[in-house]
């Protein structure tokens, strides 16, 4: 998932300084100052925001007309730098009026005490929304060493249960093959990963044969997101059940924990299967050196035929002209797959939108963040957080009681471009989106309003279209009769849900960073050699010597911390669950 998840630093001498300044500034008397409701400038410091300065557009409209402020986004993706920018404004005492940022590795509690953020308390009298989510921000609390107020609320909230899938339509990973080409060489039976081999060979072929360039491949690979392994080697590991915990691939069930090193393993196994593919030709040659933007315009121009997860392959290329034309990636019937999902988060994310303690007119902050949670600010704010529908009345309406798209919606919803009308601001619909790039609740979620998701592609007129088209119609005839990805996988029982529980990683001392630093360095560079391997002497030789110098790097202490760390989160799964069954029992009993 997604995943392009980022990790945020936790700098403990910056937090440092700022508790010397703490005394020193004006903390919470801002608190006492009168709101006389002018025009605001709103400093957000944003570790997830892929953008800096004011909020423009639609979405710049929409908070200035509800609480006449502006959103102006202190960015460390966009400003680089690492944690540069967190440490210099953190030891000036002033990280922002608005946070977000992670709480993990010790974060949470450190701002706290460095008092840069400040408890909501005292101004969440008629705050409905943040007050919905007690048990969310609880568990918050318990995770940065608080005993009382409301020093943050978590992002990703859910209302559902955390033993269902936190996804769509589609899971976060999957075997996507181009499903036309599938079909011209005859519905292969796919019984395991290896299977995929001739299944690829054959698509291969074909599309080479009918258009003539030879520069198509079944698979394209990229470095760009490689850490403690080799990112795309884990891909297919997710396909059986595992995500990644440091060097520890573990079952969503708690079933097994295995190294990344492990003879024999999982990770071995797909290791084994990529070098087979590109001793069959069936690898792009320019997959070491590519980054992901190169690769994925290979795909827009039809240039790559399987995809690890649905939102490269599938929004690349499941354009409405190639959905019409029977083209596209859909999810192939791969019968001993058991893929990793992401179950609700009752208690929300490792993320948390904050107050700051030097803020202004705090309570029209919390009022802001309050509208955040709400039916309406969750579609406001998700547009860019995949999926939400967006404002209502200008991307959907309600009819026959129920939502629907309207043209425009459905126009921008699905790649086209198009400008907002006079009434809704100026310039195009996705210029305008929020840039906060915070997801306050899960857009696989419940509109109370509706009775339908916040996520347009999950109500019943938008999955009608989609079923309509060619594509889907003979995935459809071909996969059972399921109508949708989750469909099929949950019928199938093909889907291992990890329990939705909100888990952060302590902190690692120095000792075992450095040491992960060397060990990482040698599983990636002597993966990608093992895929390129020339024979199975070869990789055989490689894999080994990976084993040997990684042990020697001191691959078991560090193995030990992660082993521990997936093992105390696989206790977390299976604590959420205990909890909500409890709870759901002591509802049903009042």
């Amino acid at each position: 998932m997604i995943s392009r998840r980022k990790t945020v630093m936790s700098v403990a001498a910056a937090v440092s300084m700022a508790m010397m300044f703490a005394g020193c500034g004006a903390g919470g008397n801002s608190a006492d100052q009168k709101d006389d409701g002018s025009m605001m400038t709103v400093t957000v410091y944003d570790d997830l925001a892929n953008y800096q300065g004011v909020q423009k557009g639609w979405f710049a409209k929409l908070v200035k007309d509800k609480f006449n402020m502006k959103l102006n986004y202190i960015s460390p993706n966009v400003a680089g730098g690492g944690s540069t920018l967190f440490d210099t404004r953190s030891a000036a005492g002033n990280l922002g009026d608005i946070i977000i940022t992670g709480y993990g590795s010790g974060r949470g509690s450190k701002l706290v005490r460095a008092k840069l953020i400040d408890d909501m308390t005292p101004y969440l009298s008629g705050m409905s929304n943040i007050k919905k989510h007690k048990d969310a921000t609880d568990a918050l609390n318990r995770q940065i060493g608080q005993k009382s107020g409301v020093w943050a609320i978590p992002g990703s909230v859910s209302t559902r249960k955390p033993t269902v899938a936190g996804e769509g339509l589609e899971p976060t990973f999957g075997p996507y093959v181009r499903w036309d080409l599938y079909k011209a060489i005859g519905y292969p039976e796919i019984n395991t990963l290896e299977d995929l081999l001739p299944v690829m060979k054959g698509m291969q072929d074909k599309a080479r044969a009918e258009s003539g360039d030879n520069s198509i491949y079944a698979m394209s690979l990229f470095k760009d997101w490689d850490g403690n392994m080799m990112n795309n080697v884990k891909q297919p590991a997710c396909y059986y059940g595992y995500d990644e915990m440091g060097f520890v691939l573990a079952k969503a069930d708690g079933s097994d924990f295995e190294s990344i090193t492990q003879k024999d393993g999982i990770y071995d196994r797909v290791l084994k299967f990529f070098n087979e593919a590109q001793r069959q030709g069936l690898v792009d040659p320019e997959s070491t050196t590519q980054n992901y933007d190169t690769m994925n315009t290979k795909y827009k121009n039809g240039k790559v035929l399987f995809s690890f997860w649905p939102w490269l392959g599938q929004a690349a290329y499941n354009t409405n002209e190639n959905r019409a034309a029977g083209k596209g990636f859909m999810i192939a019937p791969l019968k001993d797959q058991k893929i990793f999902s992401y179950g609700a988060t009752p208690n929300g994310g490792t993320t948390m939108i904050a107050l700051g303690s030097k803020a202004r007119n705090k309570q029209r902050l919390v009022k802001f963040i309050d509208w955040l949670y709400s039916s309406e600010g969750v579609y406001d704010s998700g547009a860019q957080t995949g999926g939400a529908a967006g404002p209502k009345d200008l991307n959907w309406t309600v009819k026959d009681g129920k939502p629907v798209l309207t043209d425009f919606g459905s126009k921008v919803l699905n790649g086209g471009k198009a400008n907002v009308p006079t009434k809704w601001g100026s310039g195009s619909y996705t210029d305008g989106i929020s840039q906060l790039n915070f997801p306050t609740e899960l857009v696989s979620d419940i509109d109370p309003g509706t009775g339908y998701s916040f996520n347009a592609t999950l109500w019943p007129s938008e999955i009608e279209k989609a079923n309509d088209s060619p594509l889907n119609k003979d995935w459809s005839e071909h996969m059972g009769g399921a109508k949708t990805t989750m469909e099929y996988l949950e019928k199938n029982k093909m889907i291992d849900i990890a329990p939705g529980a909100t888990y952060v990683q302590p902190d690692e001392d120095s000792r075992i960073s450095t040491l992960r630093g060397s060990v990482k360095t040698e599983i990636v560079n002597d993966s990608w050699k093992a895929v390129f391997a020339k024979s199975d002497d070869e990789f055989q030789k490689i894999v080994d010597g990976m084993r040997t110098q990684t042990d020697g790097l001191g691959m078991k202490q560090v193995l030990d911390f992660d082993m521990k760390n997936a093992k105390d989160q696989d206790k977390a799964r299976k604590a959420i669950v205990r909890e909500y069954s409890k709870s759901g029992a002591d509802a049903a009993s009042k």
